[in-house]
């Protein structure tokens, strides 16, 4: 039998790299532990304000990590604080792209000069964290990117050069993209609605597109089913694409759910899972879903909005209000709506999102449309209200409404009435019983494609780790 340590010299291993915001880190943990159950040794790269987030929500001990699985982290270039909020976005990617590349070669070499773990021999990173393309040339080894949202998003933001070329004007049709007919302008990622030709999310976006051209191959957490002709589109402008979602389902065929691996979580702010034992005293279908992800930020009136339709809809519901949802305050809902409401609604400040969406009481979800949050409502069978926020939201919005017939879009600036009226057709309603039976129609698929041996995604998955990896 082989010593431990000439066994690890012949361990693939893996450096995975996401961007530093909650809903690219989930998706690339399970990238990571799919990569771990196949026989890599994976080291997981955070920033230093993340990893000392995670210590503060998790626990001291919650990034000690495995022999086989260790967490390192690099700064992102901010200046240091101790905060708990997602940090801005506009600053975190500029600071990213300009700062990152030096400290994360630095982590490569101490790594690969180290004795007790086998060199770096491929690298997984987060599509808008270009930097390690760079580093990965340098070492001469594959970098696989990895696109966190929708494969419609993508596409959206490979657009985004013609956009400017074209001289668009708002409320004009696009009807020149692949896959994607009769698009508004709203219906695209929110970086292109701007007049300034020197925004930085607009430029950052163009350039990290750009540049993941020339990845050695990019997985996207999407099912072929689902997105078919956008894939097929995407495969013809791009370097070797492959879908290998829904990721939370695959990780389940690969990860046992109670093993120490399966119960390694990333979540930066503390879950409370009581909502889990109040969801088991419900009936099935009967329980509205209200969250607005990690990112999103709504104004006092827009917050008061929701809570006043939601009470008005007579549903019982689970609502995550973060404490940093509100722009520039601490969020709260009126003390009137706590009374009104206190004997059918349960409020908490994060949940374990995956594991609501696939309870039987949850019946809608009333979502911002992150790709996470779609896909885990798509796993679930549980049809969406959508109020999308920023990014490639609106256009995932656009394609559960339109295309894939699980979603209901309420308006930017949100109204009572409608958020009320919206709820009692989605969980009373004609319409609400057809987006049940639709999404319950991609739940269907959705397990279909991650299932041993001969699932769309999982074969994308082992042609992945097999051909490339």
């Amino acid at each position: 039998m082989a010593s431990p340590a000439v066994y690890t010299t012949q361990k693939p291993h893996v450096v995975c790299v996401p961007h530093p915001a909650q809903g690219h880190i989930n998706p690339m943990l399970k990238v990571a532990k799919l990569l771990h159950a196949k026989g890599f040794h994976v080291t997981f790269v955070n920033t230093v304000y993340n990893h000392k987030r995670l210590l503060r929500s998790r626990g001291p001990n919650a990034l000690d990590g495995f022999p086989s699985f260790r967490f390192e982290s690099i700064p992102d270039g901010l200046p240091e604080t101790d905060g708990n909020t997602t940090q801005d976005i506009p600053s975190l990617c500029v600071s990213t792209m300009n700062n990152c590349l030096s400290p994360f070669k630095d982590l490569l070499r101490k790594i690969n000069t180290g004795d007790d773990v086998p060199p770096v021999s491929c690298i997984v990173s987060d599509a808008v964290m270009s930097f390690t393309l760079d580093a990965a040339e340098e070492l001469g080894v594959p970098d696989v990117v990895f696109w966190t949202a929708s494969a419609c998003g993508l596409m959206a933001f490979l657009q985004f050069q013609r956009f400017i070329e074209k001289g668009l004007t708002p409320f004009k049709v696009i009807d020149w993209i692949p896959s994607m007919k009769n698009f508004r302008l709203k219906d695209f990622p929110s970086f292109i609605l701007t007049t300034d030709p020197d925004d930085i999310m607009l430029n950052f976006s163009i350039r990290e597109v750009e540049r993941f051209k020339g990845a050695t191959a990019i997985i996207l957490n999407t099912f072929d089913d689902l997105e078919h002709d956008v894939i097929q589109s995407i495969k013809s402008m791009l370097p070797p694409v492959y879908s290998i979602g829904p990721l939370n389902l695959l990780a389940s065929q690969e990860v046992y759910v109670d093993s120490d691996m399966g119960q390694m979580g990333l979540n930066l702010w503390r879950e409370e899972t009581e909502c889990l034992d109040w969801l088991d005293t419900k009936a099935p279908n009967s329980v509205v879903f209200v969250n607005f992800g990690c990112i999103t930020v709504m104004s006092v009136e827009q917050l008061d909005e929701f809570a006043w339709g939601l009470a008005g809809s007579g549903k019982e519901f689970l609502w995550v209000i973060r404490p940093d949802l509100v722009a520039g305050e601490a969020a709260a809902v009126p003390p009137e709506f706590i009374r009104e409401t206190e004997d059918r609604g349960m409020m908490a400040s994060w949940c374990p999102q995956e594991k609501v969406l696939s309870h039987p009481a949850i019946g809608g979800f009333l979502t911002h449309c992150g790709w996470n949050s779609t896909l885990e409502s798509l796993s679930g069978g549980v049809p969406m209200i959508c109020w999308p926020f920023f990014a490639e939201q609106p256009t995932n919005c656009k394609f559960c409404c339109d295309e894939w017939g699980v979603g209901m879009e309420i308006g930017g600036d949100v109204k009572r009435e409608e958020v009320e009226a919206v709820i009692r057709e989605l969980m009373d309603g004609e319409k609400g019983k057809k987006l049940r039976e639709k999404a319950e129609k991609w739940q269907r698929l959705a397990k279909e494609a991650t299932e041993y041996p001969s699932g769309s995604s999982n074969v994308s998955f082992e042609t992945l780790v097999n051909k490339v990896l």
